[in-house]
């Protein structure tokens, strides 16, 4: 369904389990730069109504899994501490240039957040099946069904705004860059790492 081309190591969950609380810090993490995207793709292209309307419920929802997480972490006794650099992301974005017209950056980021929606609903799918922890399990598994609805919303409007044939190739191309990160990662104790 994700259109993934490499899954997750399944090593990863065994990492993620023994360092649940850094997986926690950095998943507050990851739902304030959700948030934080979707402000500021609603700020940079408030010509696209549609697209602005569903930013405003995706920063709301997004803020609302932060306070989700914040709160399992407060009652962990853990705080969350500084942001920590996700080379995941830092190494997707290198995929498409920079510059060009309006419609081929907002495309692009588009394709960006939802091929990281995608990425964090396969790994919340794997936390929600393999966490001893039956009650984090479950938490994960409600998350997942979110991350899979943000990476449909951003997948449809690249292809609403973008030509659907340049989308549809790129999409493809990135998911090809994407596994080729993928092979490096997945020895973290981080949601993409």
């Amino acid at each position: 369904m994700l259109g993934l081309k490499l899954p997750t190591d399944p090593r990863w969950v065994n990492i993620a389990e023994k360092n649940i609380d850094e997986i926690l810090i950095d998943h507050a993490h990851c739902e304030q730069k959700a948030a934080s995207t979707a402000i500021s793709l609603l700020v940079s292209f408030p010509e696209y109504t549609d697209l602005v309307q569903e930013m405003i419920a995706l920063v709301k929802e997004e803020m609302s899994h932060y306070k989700l997480v914040l709160d399992r972490l407060i009652a962990r006794g853990k705080t969350m501490g500084r942001d920590r650099k996700d080379l995941y992301v830092l190494e997707l974005l290198k995929f498409f240039p920079k510059g060009g017209s309006r419609t081929d950056q907002l495309v692009h980021r588009l394709l960006y957040a939802a091929l990281i929606e995608a990425r964090s609903c396969e790994r919340f799918r794997l936390l929600s099946e393999n966490l001893e922890d039956k009650d984090l399990a479950k938490f994960y598994r409600d998350l997942m069904a979110s991350e899979a609805n943000h990476y449909t919303l951003f997948l449809q409007f690249a292809r609403q705004y973008g030509n659907r044939e340049e989308v549809d190739k790129k999409w493809d191309d990135l998911l090809v860059y994407e596994a080729n990160i993928m092979k490096d990662l997945g020895t973290k104790e981080s949601i993409h790492g």
